[in-house]
């Protein structure tokens, strides 16, 4: 029966690919429509998408790509993300699917009781399919805050210190922590991306008064997102900054996966900031030798103006994957050459 099964699961995969392969993209194109997208994916949404169809077409992964998830863990045998789950040491396994700080025992079960973490995770899959996430949980609804701004550093830490190539936080707070600086410094000089949310106060936070962290850190490495509708409004709760708000993405009734193998929607920049990281995921396993700064640079530049933005997001820019994949591209070829190395090393 266990062959039959696989056999199976064989056949299924080769008519996915099939399917793929016939519409010239890397993935299946009924995965941008799924029950577990939404319509920051679907290509019948034309400018309010990320436009995902486009830059699937011009897709290949070279290198596997580790994404952080710093959340409230995540259901580690959930359908849509059991092949995703990622680990440093020993096996993916019932007891072994990420870590969890957020109590007073660290453990390799990073379980979410919540169903944030999930959700968040599910959408960077649903943009880079092949992407792998290591689940870091930090949240525990029962902790003061400052405990679970403890375990978060020690989260973004384990995240650091394991060379991860990005980390996706969708938490923060108004308050400032010299050891989660230094933590994210750290990741600065090793070149890991970190994508965080501009924070769901409603607030201009390019007011030191409204600062939002780690998202107002103004490191190098950090890309902070606010979130937008389907009718390219920034939404009311978003945290906005024309200085301080990198980009804006996808953030309101978004559907992905949630725990008991389910499939619901959640709103604010914390959805946002998973389109980010899903596409950031992709410049970086696509052009290995991209440097964090470089992608960082590709995926603003790249953004769509949008008028509704001005004022509140630097450039009026929205994300969008084609347009980033396509300039990521480019951006490679000119790095391809001798003289161009010798400039992005110096």
């Amino acid at each position: 029966m266990k062959k039959a099964v696989k056999t199976l699961f064989v056949v299924a995969l080769s008519l996915k690919l099939s399917v793929a392969a016939a519409a010239g993209l890397a993935y299946n194109p009924e995965l941008l429509i799924s029950r577990y997208a939404s319509w920051g994916i679907d290509p019948d949404k034309h400018l309010a998408s990320i436009n995902l169809k486009e830059s699937w077409n011009n897709f290949k992964k070279n290198k596997d790509i580790v994404v952080a998830v710093v959340d409230t863990g995540i259901q580690g045998d959930h359908a849509f993300l059991i092949n995703n789950i990622y680990v440093p040491h020993g096996k993916v396994s019932s007891t072994n699917f990420g870590v969890d700080f957020s109590g007073e025992k660290v453990t390799n079960a990073p379980t979410d009781a919540h169903g944030h973490g999930t959700h968040v995770a599910g959408i960077v899959k649903s943009i880079f399919p092949e992407v792998k996430i290591l689940a870091l949980k930090y949240y525990n609804p029962k902790a003061s805050g400052q405990a679970n701004l403890d375990a978060t550093i020690k989260a973004l830490k384990y995240a650091v210190d394991n060379n991860v190539d990005v980390i996706n936080y969708s938490g923060g707070g108004p308050e400032a922590s010299v050891e989660e600086l230094r933590v994210l410094k750290e990741a600065e000089k090793k070149g890991i991306l970190v994508i965080a949310a501009a924070g769901n106060e409603r607030s201009n936070i390019d007011d030191k008064r409204h600062a939002y962290y780690p998202a107002s850190y103004g490191l190098s490495n950090i890309i902070t997102v606010g979130a937008h509708d389907d009718g390219l409004n920034i939404i009311p709760s978003s945290n906005y900054g024309k200085n301080s708000v990198d980009i804006a993405a996808p953030g309101h009734r978004i559907r992905s996966a949630i725990p008991n193998n389910g499939a619901g929607y959640m709103t604010g920049t914390s959805q946002a900031t998973a389109f980010v990281t899903g596409v950031a995921a992709m410049i970086k396993s696509k052009h290995p030798s991209l440097k964090y700064d470089q992608i960082k640079n590709i995926i603003l530049s790249s953004s769509l103006k949008v008028k509704n933005f001005d004022g509140k997001i630097l450039g009026a820019g929205k994300l969008d994957a084609g347009r980033a994949i396509e300039l990521a591209d480019q951006v490679n070829n000119k790095l391809g050459t001798p003289a161009a190395r010798a400039v992005a090393n110096r």
